[in-house]
């Protein structure tokens, strides 16, 4: 019995190791590679501090609590704790707090939550842009005649990172984790051998030296909160990548290998400041002995390619929750693997962040200058993320008042804090992640906006299915009816689709079954198998059925389709049928929105991707009729 019992926690503690492994390769690729840049962009030109013992002593402290009170706290405590079924992110966690309200509370949030989500896609440009840049520029520190190289070279590594990603990452997601963790452990160990030099470093510990910094410098010790922030810029990631592994082994990962990897290069980046004030230049390369530069430049380079890529397939992850639930028109979702869930490309996407990226990189020329740009959105989604949260502590949670406003009140004041100190980066180039972040939003309020206004059109002249069914069995003649299955896909769950009308309306026929078929996508990032279909026998061959799936899921309708003849549903996938509607939306200022968001709207219909391929759906089995609409 006692052997069984230590077989199970073998297996168990075993299968936790594999999730920590993965989880260090996927969610901790960002904030890992901070050290390359941020300690020196805080005594850089934008902040011209001289690297005397009290100085560093205080950058160092803001670091050190940074770390332990926005991320450890924070996000580890808390925020991971406002999963939905097992998903987080901001999308994820603006549905938690959403819910079905359908209220003025609820549109707010979920503008706020859109607006986060959209900022998360500006700074989520520079993030490639930065970290593979930094790195490169460590052939600069071993060879200066080399340095004008390093705009090529990462412009050319960039390239083939998004040149990859329609190849998928599941074939080489297997490295990641380990590459990840000798990197946490090269750089905690290089941090180690300058804090055994110069121990004092360690005092930074002490609040009260962030505390006299803050005070001593006044105005300008706030604005290095600024540069300060770049330690933390991962936290979102942390959270949004939670699906993937779940909340233990994130926790484990932080605090068992990337958090003492962090703290020990931050202090030893420190350390050797307060031995060489020379080393300002680039402290990180600094503590690299001569020998050993080369191999750090190509760790690095490869650390940054897996943060890239994370915060690549992140922004594809985003992109299908915002397309699946309704705030942003379809587009091109690819699985790259049949075996690993989340495995996708969207091309789209992909393009639109290699043009940003590489724009990025040509323009700003040096990480200095892109950590003047970075950092600005993220602030703020951190911000949305906390009142998000308030509310999730208040319905979902159970929590009073006073105690969710006492938490979120202390997070509030640095996420407040922190956003106030980047505001001066706006000139220098955070505009960029803004302007970005704007666009997005307002592409995913017109798409929600115009969608709702056409649902409404479309109720307001829809014919109940019931009553069709009624009008045709007391028709005379009736229609002629012929054999097979036709599959009528329909936005509206009560309504007979239009589609429908205009065939019996100009064919006079209907087949001897009919399927109503309406694709619901919940709130919920999984449905589970036994709530996915809901069918309806209707009489007369009529058969009205709901399909539910998450925001996390691709829906299948075929698939689902073969699930329901175990319901009674005659169906043969070679033989059956697929009526869709293809809206035509005009133009007629019917819908009170502003006409530039009515044209936007009718540009994004008319380059949505088809209903054909993003159900799934064989399109040599499809009729498409088109169906105008006035907005």
């Amino acid at each position: 019995m006692q052997t069984q019992v230590e077989e199970n926690e073998g297996h168990r503690s075993k299968s936790l190791a594999v999730l920590v492994l993965g989880a260090l390769g996927i969610v901790y690729g960002d904030i890992g590679t901070s050290p390359l840049y941020a300690l020196r962009v805080c005594f850089g030109k934008n902040h011209p501090f001289e690297p005397s013992p009290e100085n560093v002593l205080g950058i160092l402290s803001l670091i050190f609590w940074a770390l332990m009170l926005v991320i450890s706290l924070k996000y580890m405590a808390f925020v991971l704790r406002a999963d939905n079924r097992g998903e987080g992110g901001i999308m994820a966690l603006m549905a938690l707090a959403a819910g079905r309200r359908a209220n003025g509370k609820r549109g707010l949030l979920v503008a706020l939550g859109l607006f986060g989500a959209s900022l998360l896609y500006g700074d989520g440009m520079i993030t490639p842009a930065i970290s593979v840049l930094s790195a490169i520029e460590g052939i600069g520190v071993l060879a200066p005649q080399l340095e004008p190289y390093v705009v090529p070279l990462t412009a050319l590594t960039l390239v083939f990172l998004f040149l990859f990603q329609k190849r998928g990452t599941a074939k080489i997601g297997a490295v990641f984790g380990p590459i990840i963790l000798v990197w946490f452990f090269s750089i905690g160990l290089l941090g180690v051998c300058a804090i055994v030099q110069e121990p004092r470093v360690l005092a930074a510990i002490n609040p009260m030296h962030a505390a006299l910094f803050m005070a001593h410098h006044g105005v300008s010790g706030f604005l290095v909160l600024g540069a300060v922030f770049l330690v933390v810029t991962g936290g979102e990631a942390l959270y949004a990548d939670m699906g993937h592994f779940g909340r233990s082994p994130i926790r484990w990962g932080w605090f068992a290998v990337a958090l003492p990897g962090l703290l020990m290069n931050y202090f030893g980046q420190g350390a050797l400041l307060l031995l060489d004030a020379r080393t300002i230049d680039n402290p990180f390369y600094g503590l690299v002995p001569r020998w050993g530069l080369l191999p750090m430049v190509g760790l690095s380079t490869a650390a940054t390619v897996i943060a890239s890529q994370a915060v690549i397939s992140g922004a594809f992850s985003m992109t299908r929750q915002a397309v699946l639930l309704g705030y942003l028109p379809r587009v091109n979702i690819i699985h790259t693997s049949a075996h690993t869930i989340g495995q996708i490309y969207i091309p789209v996407v992909n393009r639109f962040l290699f043009v940003a990226t590489i724009g990025l990189v040509i323009g700003f020329r040096s990480s200095d200058n892109l950590a003047a740009a970075y950092g600005v959105s993220v602030t703020t989604t951190m911000l949305i993320t906390t009142l998000l949260l308030f509310v999730v502590a208040r319905r979902r949670w159970g929590w009073g008042r006073l105690s969710a406003c006492a938490l979120t009140g202390l997070f509030l004041v640095f996420d407040v804090s922190f956003s106030s100190a980047t505001l001066t980066k706006v000139l220098s180039g955070g505009w960029f992640p803004l302007v970005m972040g704007v666009l997005v939003f307002l592409v995913m309020e017109t798409w929600r906006l115009g969608r709702a206004a056409l649902n409404e059109q479309f109720a307001a002249r829809s014919l109940s299915l019931d009553l069709f069914i009624q009008s045709i069995t007391l028709a005379e003649p009736t229609p002629a009816r012929v054999p097979g299955t036709a599959i009528f896909m329909s936005g509206n769950q009560h309504g007979t689709p239009p589609v429908l009308l205009h065939n019996i309306k100009y064919n006079k026929v209907l087949h001897e079954v009919i399927a109503v078929v309406t694709v619901l996508i919940e709130e919920a990032a999984y449905v589970p198998e036994a709530e996915r279909i809901e069918m309806e026998n209707l009489g007369q061959g009529f058969y009205r059925i709901r399909l539910r799936y998450g925001f996390m899921e691709s829906p299948d309708v075929p698939q689902a389709l073969v699930a329901c003849r175990e319901q009674g549903l005659p169906f043969d996938e070679r033989l059956s049928g697929y009526f869709l509607g293809h809206e035509n939306v005009r133009i007629a200022n019917k819908s009170g929105m502003p006409s530039w968001r009515q044209r936007l709207f009718a540009f994004l219909t008319r380059n949505a991707y088809g209903a054909t391929g993003f159900f799934n759906i064989p399109p040599n089995q499809v009729v498409e009729l088109g169906v105008q609409v006035e907005l």
